[in-house]
């Protein structure tokens, strides 16, 4: 399957000042502030030795912490000292289904403690009935990235498979939190945010407080999309083998399938 090309909905458009050179973009569908614009530039896309400076093209207004929504268009970025993007990969997410489908207490605990899509808000009503189909339990944080868990210590904090990786969501929801259109930012309010067209009417909107305690987080990044589910039958391996980045996504099934390891950030 040909990986969608993001940068066609992109409405906001990054460039090097000093250069002229686009390094990146995103689609703003509303709920995007400038603080957490800025600290995407500053934590998460770019290196630099001195503090950014991000002004506006069309306005020539520079950039500065606040909670007004980013406008669209085109932004110059340039520091006193040298620039660079980042080159740390996305965290592959492989989609839950594919191993945690297979663990009956993990999807059980997250339905019970949930009970409703936590992005969405809307609730199973035939939950009553036993009936959970189009109700998804997803991973928070990628599945099987045992060296990103490791590397970065989030061990401390849990080793094994637990509610709290977990979020109850539609299946579209679903498929959008792991193709990384939509993600929760944690530190601003666990507000829900659409990387692409808002398809589902949830940009904005609030995470469900029924998943989370005041420590959890819930966070996701990242640039691949694929096929977000296996029923039962199909060819997982050739799905796989002719799909994309078709090598790491076999090492890290196969990995599941050896240890069973989940993990979770807080």
């Amino acid at each position: 399957m040909p990986m969608p090309d993001r940068s066609g909905y992109r409405n906001v458009f990054l460039h090097i000042a000093s250069t002229g050179d686009t390094f990146g973009g995103f689609y703003q569908a509303g709920s995007i502030t400038e603080e957490v614009f800025l600290w995407m530039l500053q934590d998460v896309l770019l290196v630099a030795e001195q503090p950014l400076t991000v002004t506006h093209r069309a306005s020539s207004r520079v950039i500065t912490n606040t909670t007004n929504v980013v406008e669209l268009g085109d932004y110059d970025v340039s520091s006193a000292g040298p620039i660079q993007v980042t080159d740390e990969a996305s965290a592959l997410r492989v989609p839950s289904f594919s191993v945690s489908g297979r663990d009956s207490r993990f999807r059980a605990g997250v339905r019970a403690r949930d009970g409703r899509c936590v992005v969405t808000g809307i609730i199973n009503i035939y939950a009553q009935f036993g009936a959970w189909e189009g109700f998804e339990a997803a991973h928070v944080f990628p599945l099987q990235q045992e060296n990103i868990w490791v590397e970065h210590g989030f061990g401390r904090w849990a080793s094994n498979i637990e509610n709290q990786n977990g979020l109850l969501l539609k299946s579209d929801a679903h498929q959008f939190f792991d193709a990384y259109k939509i993600s929760i930012n944690p530190d601003d309010g666990y507000k829900v945010v659409c990387f692409g067209p808002d398809l589902l009417g949830v940009d904005g909107r609030v995470l469900d407080p029924i998943c989370r305690s005041p420590n959890d987080s819930s966070r996701g990044s990242g640039d691949l999309t694929f096929e977000h589910d296996f029923p039962p039958g199909t060819d997982i391996m050739a799905d796989i083998r002719e799909g994309p980045s078709s090598q790491k996504r076999f090492e890290i099934e196969l990995a599941s399938r050896l240890q069973g390891f989940s993990r979770e950030e807080v």
